[in-house]
């Protein structure tokens, strides 16, 4: 034969050898696919002969799994105990085996005997941690949870090393949602591996439900603290416990303390200041800011401290109760920042505070306008913080009662600003304007367009502000009951809730049966809940939640009302419920999401899942 013809020959023999490769491969493929289907369907007699021919043919040990789970689905208890026993004859170190052999006893009811089994690998186990880490993986492969714990925990005490197999420990315990071995575990790693501390946070948001659970990881960490008082992990961990149980001003303490022992920078105690502002315990972070503010200029939160102090401070005294002098008090700490720090650009928020202080608590509307004018002269200021300017200037006009002034400068926002938020902002506030003065029917008008262009950001408001006056012209005597709802909304706005409350009270004497009554009952719960008058407020937003469960207001009534039972009231369960309602009743309410969140809060679940 011609060495061509011999070079042939081979180039055919191995087109053939491949292709009978590829052919066999396939029908093996085939066929694995075909016992996968039947052994996901529950159909083992069927799956049982495929894999067996399989794992025959291949002695390959990914079949054995199935073939020897179908075997004892199907009782076939003599020939799993025979294919068993002789791999383990071959394989005399693997684990499987002798595992497998125990699930067989089990399936057969001798449960001593495979007890006494278990009981003897796990006794015997070599001082070996890759044998103990087999050992504990085949009892998880055979959801034997508990016994590849207590494989993991043998083999502690051979290797006599209390943080080997840690992460494999965690996994099981938070598998199996054991709370108190979970949180010993996280302790015990923290020693050595502080950065575990975040997934340590997760894991038991999601596991710890009950009130006592938390005081049993407090105690924990209190008692490792006092024998390992130089690990920061133990007291961050214990600060984040403080919040979960709302202990806030505990948490202040553990943190000013690690500050001062380590002689930090106070970005903790920054850090912690927002997390307190976050969960409304603003005088807990004020004593936060306070201690930053007193490390002097030269710290870096320095600033940062002083502006969130202000900030607290105004949302405090704005929205409780509140005296003169503690007001003329803020009004000083900003006046001084300014002259400390300049009016700026930088400084512009404080000014715009400073005019909103001046304008609706400390009555003086003139002085406010001046602060606002000077800012809107300043050079270098960019467009958002004039068009927030001038919008604000707008409404202390409306306050001191030039309404022109007003409706000049929110018409140059409107077109200085067209199509954009600050632009609808300002015709949504013209058209309230004209509203306040009982101008109906031009309201009417700019908000028709306004709710065919606006965002998201000022629909609800324009939307709701149409629908007040649509409802409420029908007749003569509705019409009256508006304006005079009208004048007790444009009190509000000036914030002069007794007088407004005095209108509220007296237009269903003037106009018996208007049509304004759950729009009343929601105005006097906002006033109520303005002045700290949590139980009125409540009453009051019931009535919409007995009588008008259909109409405008039920959906905001039923998360105020939430919202009030979960921060103020101190019923966590009536607003679960009620946050529940919300999600189940009104799907479409734009505090669906919101209330969603609470709710899974409240239930335990961990943040934002």
């Amino acid at each position: 034969m011609t060495n061509k013809g011999f070079q042939m020959r081979n180039l055919l023999i191995f087109i053939l050898f491949f292709l009978i490769s590829n052919l066999s491969a396939a029908q093996q493929s085939n066929s694995e696919a075909l016992a996968a289907h039947y052994f996901q369907n529950g159909e083992y007699d069927k799956a049982v002969v495929i894999y067996e021919d399989l794992y025959k043919k291949s002695r390959n040990s990914n079949y054995y799994d199935p073939y020897f789970t179908c075997l004892l689905r199907l009782k076939k208890y003599d020939a799993a105990e025979q294919l068993t026993r002789k791999l383990q004859k071959l394989n005399p170190q693997n684990y499987t085996y002798p595992v497998d052999l125990g699930r067989i006893s089990l399936e057969k009811g001798e449960k001593e005997n495979a007890e006494y089994l278990f009981n003897s690998l796990i006794k015997n186990l070599p001082k070996n941690e890759f044998a103990i880490r087999d050992l504990a993986t085949n009892f998880y492969r055979a959801e034997a949870y508990d016994l590849s714990i207590k494989t993991f925990l043998a083999g502690r005490k051979l290797l006599n090393d209390e943080k080997s197999f840690g992460f494999d420990l965690i996994s099981l315990y938070r598998y199996r949602k054991d709370k108190l071995m979970l949180m010993n575990e996280y302790i015990t790693m923290l020693e050595s591996t502080p950065e575990i501390l975040t997934q340590a946070q997760n894991s038991l948001a999601n596991l710890l439900e009950e009130p006592s659970d938390y005081e049993i990881l407090k105690t924990s960490l209190l008692r490792r603290i006092q024998k390992d008082p130089q690990n920061v992990s133990y007291t961050e961990f214990l600060v984040w416990v403080y919040i979960q149980q709302k202990e806030f001003s505990m948490a202040v303490k553990q943190s000013l303390a690690l500050d001062r022992r380590l002689k930090e920078d106070g970005e903790r105690v920054f850090e912690l200041s927002r997390i307190l502002t976050g969960n409304m315990a603003y005088e807990q972070a004020i004593e936060a800011l306070e201690y930053l503010a007193q490390k002097g200029e030269e710290s870096r939160y320095y600033l940062p401290s002083k502006i969130d102090l202000l900030n607290l401070k105004t949302k405090m005294l704005t929205t409780g109760k509140f005296s003169q002098e503690e007001l003329l008090n803020l009004e000083k700490d900003y006046e001084y920042l300014l002259d400390k720090f300049g009016r700026n650009s930088g400084t512009s928020f404080a000014i715009r505070q400073l005019a909103s202080l001046q304008a609706y608590y400390l009555k003086k509307p003139q002085a406010a306008i001046t602060e606002l004018e000077n800012l809107l002269d300043l050079p270098a200021l960019n467009s958002l913080v004039i068009a927030k300017a001038k919008l604000e200037l707008g409404d202390i006009f409306i306050l001191s009662g030039e309404v022109w002034d007003a409706a000049l400068i929110y018409g140059q926002v409107e077109k200085q600003f067209a199509n954009e938020p600050s632009g609808q902002e300002a015709k949504f506030k013209n058209a309230r304007l004209s509203y306040f003065q009982g101008d109906f029917l031009w309201a009417k008008a700019q908000l028709d367009v306004l709710k065919a262009s606006t965002s998201q950001l000022f629909a609800n408001d324009a939307l709701n502000l149409r629908l007040l006056i649509t409802d409420n012209l029908q007749n003569e005597a509705d019409t009256n009951a508006l304006k005079m709802y009208a004048q007790a909304d444009l009190l509000i706005f000036k914030n002069q809730s007794d007088p407004a409350l005095l209108i509220l009270d007296s237009i269903e004497s003037k106009f018996p049966g208007n049509s304004l009554t759950d729009d009343i009952l929601m105005s006097k719960a906002k006033i109520h809940i303005t002045k700290n008058e949590f139980k009125p407020a409540v009453a009051e937003l019931q009535k919409i939640y007995d009588n008008f469960s259909f109409d405008l207001w039920a959906d905001d009534a039923i998360f105020m009302l939430a919202d009030l039972n979960e921060n103020k009231l101190n019923q966590p369960e009536k607003a679960k419920i009620l946050y529940q309602k919300i999600i189940s009743d009104y799907p479409g309410s734009l505090f669906v999401i919101e209330a969603r969140k609470r709710f899974r809060n409240l239930r335990g679940d961990s943040a934002g899942s």
